[in-house]
């Protein structure tokens, strides 16, 4: 049996810190990120929870450097465990880089790129956002919602008022850490009509939109009320356009690999991405996703042989409409991943 490293039992430490009696009073049950059951599914199901019954305005937010500009004595203060858990984290807070061009530099701020510890660091900086927020609202304004993965964040309110309120709070906030907003990734917008330029918001990968309906397709409220509206989440057509060339590129190394490992190479790619975005409504985006696959193979077969039709082709490489070079490698489309509803883990179930 191995024995647990000095890494593991700082990791640890400071997990089990997040339970604590002194923290759980100020426990916030929407950030999400580097954690079990706190996955981007989680904050994208709490996202259409905040959204699905009322229209609201959207201050879509993101944080300049996070990981680079943390205030290393704003995050030592938030971190409650023993003495010794805390010298470690300050010795790789400060341990320095050393650069090829000009040599050894000390870190005065921020956390280690690529360290495995730097997302559980970030999150404890960025540890009591939500609850600051909502402290500097009265009942009467009516409380902002807030939705934090790591360093990406977005905050609703009923009024444009309390939007525009929550952006120069946050703004006051963070800089006490050390960090700023990034102007050209921070914006305001609506989830059902145009403000400021902008309709709905994406994050995380994902589309966020209220569009109008008629009275049979309309959600309801608790009172069975039509409210005139639907919520719909798709993947972000940056996110498509991105996966489209991924493959597109896989395609083109392969040309003049047999179809076995070409097939070999997409399937993780085709079925991973599926199952990432199989949660939300992401049925026409896999059928568009396979629509432009279908060409990329088409033109793969096409220059294998050296021309011919598209029914020459289909019968070399296409068996009863599937990519198939035998019973063992076949490829799976997009439309193959059925759509599954992801089930939201209690905000007080993980730490």
């Amino acid at each position: 049996m191995n024995m647990p490293t000095m890494l593991d039992r700082a990791l640890q430490a400071l997990t089990k810190m997040a339970i604590e009696p002194e923290w759980e009073a100020i426990f916030e049950p929407n950030s999400y990120g580097f954690r079990p059951g706190r996955s981007l599914h989680d904050a994208m199901s709490q996202i259409h929870r905040y959204t699905s019954q009322k229209e609201k305005y959207i201050l879509d937010a993101d944080i300049k450097g996070c990981f680079d500009n943390i205030n290393h004595q704003k995050l030592h203060s938030k971190i409650n465990t023993i003495p010794y858990i805390k010298y470690l984290i300050k010795g790789w807070l400060k341990m320095g880089v050393l650069n090829e061009e000009r040599g050894f530099e000390p870190t005065k701020a921020g956390t280690p790129q690529g360290g495995v510890i730097s997302p559980l660091l970030a999150n404890i900086a960025l540890h009591g956002m939500e609850n600051d927020l909502k402290q500097a609202y009265s009942s009467k304004e009516g409380y902002p919602q807030i939705v934090r993965y790591a360093d990406d964040f977005v905050i609703f309110h009923e009024k444009e008022s309390g939007i525009i309120k929550a952006k120069r709070v946050v703004e006051e906030w963070v800089k006490e850490i050390g960090l700023e907003l990034k102007p050209s990734k921070t914006r305001f917008s609506h989830t059902l009509r145009r403000y400021e330029g902008n309709v709905g918001f994406d994050f995380l990968g994902f589309t966020v939109r209220q569009f109008s309906v008629g009275k049979h397709k309309s959600a309801r409220n608790k009172y069975r009320k039509i409210l005139g509206f639907k919520v719909i989440i798709r993947p972000s057509k940056q996110t498509v356009t991105n996966h489209i060339a991924q493959t597109k590129t896989i395609i083109r190394k392969h040309r003049h690999s047999p179809q076995e490992a070409l097939i070999v190479q997409l399937n993780p790619v085709v079925r991973g991405w599926a199952r990432s975005y199989r949660t939300q409504a992401s049925k026409r985006t896999f059928e568009t996703c396979d629509y432009y696959l279908w060409w990329q193979l088409m033109r793969w077969a096409k220059y294998r042989q050296g021309g011919g039709t598209h029914k020459q082709m289909e019968k070399r490489y296409w068996k009863d409409g599937k990519f198939t070079a035998n019973e063992k490698y076949r490829l799976r489309m997009h439309n193959e991943t059925p759509i599954i509803r992801h089930i939201k883990v209690q905000g007080n179930r993980s730490p």
